[in-house]
């Protein structure tokens, strides 16, 4: 994998390191500042909901660590193309159900991702 295909990669991971601080432990500070729009009872009351959802981000994010650290090349490429495309994909469905700037965010850098480890294949 080339040096911009893991750089990506890891600025991807500390994305959803970020999105799992801010989902598990600060959902009703951070959170509310993020996704403005809604009541501040709305935080509260969905504050364990946005923990396990910041658990998932820490898998993904997990899993793109593991991509950087796997010495075969084969191996970690694919690692790395799983992880992205669920990053990918969980963009997407965030863009429909959440907030479209999601897609910006999460998916674009994920799939530019893709791109990257695919061109040195």
């Amino acid at each position: 994998m080339n040096l911009f295909a893991q750089i990506t990669i890891a600025l991807i991971a500390l994305l959803h390191i970020y999105i799992l601080y801010m989902e598990m432990f600060a959902w009703t500070t951070l959170g509310r500042r993020t996704f403005g729009g809604y009541s501040k009872d709305f935080f509260h009351k969905t504050k364990s909901m946005a923990a396990n959802q910041g658990l998932y981000n820490g898998f993904l994010a997990a899993g793109l660590i593991w991509s950087l650290l796997i010495a075969d090349v084969n191996w970690s490429n694919n690692v790395a193309l799983f992880f992205l495309a669920c990053v990918a994909i969980a963009g997407v469905f965030g863009a429909f159900s959440a907030d479209k700037k999601i897609v910006l965010f999460q998916t674009l850098p994920a799939v530019i991702g893709i791109v990257l480890v695919l061109l040195h294949l």
